[in-house]
């Protein structure tokens, strides 16, 4: 698995992922070209042998206290080997880089898998938007995170393994 700065000569292999991921509510080309461009975001890949397994996206203007992870995909195949966790952690450590104090992200109410790895990185839910993902008619579970107790809990556990840093 290596992680990369996305660029825009990723876009067909992200879009591929997008499709497949969310056939139904996927962003298109022109929106997601936009992100990839933007210096407000920051857009990794997962990738092996060459081949674009994954992505993730997070939106963290410059100065802003806030940040939104915009989203995760992971091709199916490889799907339920650590790499949506591995893209969420380097996003958090980007936007903690960038001075960010507060995390949010929309998630699927139909997504228990994705719920849960949010929730095991210290995401709580804040509320709920009803019928946000159309045409499938499914809430989104809105959820943030704040980063000065996730960057301890990360120290914690790596003194806790006897790791230095």
């Amino acid at each position: 698995m290596t992680l990369r700065r996305a660029t825009p000569d990723d876009l067909g292999a992200i879009m591929a992922i997008e499709r497949a991921s969310f056939p139904t509510d996927a962003w298109s080309d022109a929106m997601m070209r936009e992100e990839l461009a933007s210096r407000h975001s920051h857009y990794l890949v997962d990738e092996e042998a060459g081949r674009l397994l994954g992505y993730g996206g997070l939106r963290a203007p410059a100065g802003a206290k806030d940040a939104d992870i915009q989203t995760i995909a992971i091709a199916e195949h490889a799907r339920g080997r650590g790499r949506g966790r591995a893209l969420l952690e380097a996003l958090l450590g980007e936007a903690s880089r960038r001075g960010v104090h507060d995390v949010f992200l929309e998630v699927r109410a139909d997504n228990p898998v994705a719920e849960r790895l949010y929730a095991s990185e210290g995401f709580v839910e804040r509320g709920r938007r009803p019928h946000y993902y159309q045409p499938d008619d499914v809430d989104a579970i809105v959820m943030s995170l704040g980063l000065a107790g996730w960057a301890a809990s990360r120290l914690a556990s790596a003194d806790d393994a006897g790791v230095c840093t």
